[in-house]
């Protein structure tokens, strides 16, 4: 795998961001956005996989993580400098070009553009996990002109900021004790990378969700006792706790868990581009307040035109490490039934 995919850093906006990439594109160009506590060996399956087919795959490290620059403490963090790192690492690696039709209420309007102008743009399929499906669909939101389609795995479309219906969970709801500041750098501050990393792989490969009792804390719910899942390696487990002893956990606890009361309210969106969504079953966000209601009531097709379902019936929050073969094979169908340059 290390001979096949190519390691660079991007200078964006101040930062070097780590991006992993294979393929050259003939069909089109992927990119991959990780969630926590991934990173871009997270996407190792499905890279080779699209890289086969014609597609060239590009995986970066969200910034702050991994072998990605860290920005300054000081900095406020925020959703919208991820949509930023997107657009300025697709311009970065020259995404080939493809002439697109904009459509007349696209934001590019408001840039002087009159309706439907043909215009030439870099598109590109935005995939995303976890948080990174949050980045993915703004993204396509702000820039429809630049994306060809969304995949989004164990995250639904939220058109209002996430953070209310945690308020009311347990006080022990792992969302809630990160959000608090100090509280898990304490917590994984009692252990070593490895076995932070080890600790939240187990625990988020549950179908229930990490919850603390009193007197407890996240990193308490298991020990080195507790097996991994049958399909996360110690060798896997060795290249993620590499790339977090690079990081840290610093940035990571700030995006996502201390910045989901910042993602914009998208009460009024309208997806331009095709979107699946594709959900495990046993993923513990299942249980979450309203995600089951947002995936099976239907409310997403009200901003999503063009969108597509799929359950996987033993899938677990990290279904694309856990079923590669069945991802691939759901991601690749999406990108035939969406030519690039459609």
């Amino acid at each position: 795998m290390a001979q096949e995919i190519e390691h660079i850093h991007v200078p964006v906006r101040g930062l070097n961001l780590h991006v992993a990439q294979v393929g050259k594109g003939e069909l089109g160009t992927v990119v991959f956005l990780h969630g926590f506590p991934e990173i871009w060996y997270s996407w190792r399956h499905q890279m080779l996989a699209v890289a086969a087919a014609g597609y060239r795959a590009i995986a970066p490290d969200c910034r702050g993580y991994g072998l990605s620059d860290q920005p300054p403490e000081d900095e406020e963090v925020r959703f919208e400098d991820l949509i930023a790192d997107i657009l300025a690492i697709l311009d970065a690696l020259s995404v080939p070009k493809v002439s697109v039709r904009i459509k007349a209420d696209s934001p590019r309007q408001s840039e002087g553009r009159s309706p439907n102008e043909s215009s030439t743009c870099l598109q590109a399929f935005l995939v995303g996990k976890d948080f990174g499906a949050m980045p993915a669909y703004e993204f396509a939101l702000q820039h429809p002109e630049r994306t060809r389609g969304v995949v989004c795995l164990g995250i639904p479309f939220s058109p209002a900021p996430m953070p209310k219906p945690f308020d009311d969970m347990p006080e022990g709801f792992y969302i809630l004790r990160w959000r608090e500041p100090g509280r898990a750098e304490a917590d994984f501050g009692r252990y070593d990378v490895r076995r932070v990393v080890r600790t939240i792989y187990v625990l988020f490969s549950r179908a229930e969700i990490p919850i603390a009792k009193e007197g407890q804390e996240i990193m308490d719910l298991a020990d080195l006792s507790t097996p991994l899942p049958a399909w996360f390696t110690e060798e896997d487990l060795d290249a993620y706790a590499k790339l977090y002893e690079k990081s840290g956990f610093r940035y990571p606890l700030q995006m996502p868990y201390r910045a989901i009361h910042k993602l914009p309210n998208r009460l009024d969106a309208k997806f331009q581009v095709p979107v699946f969504i594709v959900m495990g079953e046993k993923d513990y966000c299942f249980k979450f307040p309203g995600f089951e209601d947002a995936l099976r009531g239907g409310a997403m097709a009200n901003f999503m035109p063009d969108l597509k379902i799929t359950y996987v019936p033993e899938g677990s929050h990290f279904v694309q490490e856990q079923f590669p073969e069945q991802i691939n094979e759901l991601l690749l169908a999406f990108l035939k039934d969406h030519p690039a340059a459609a």
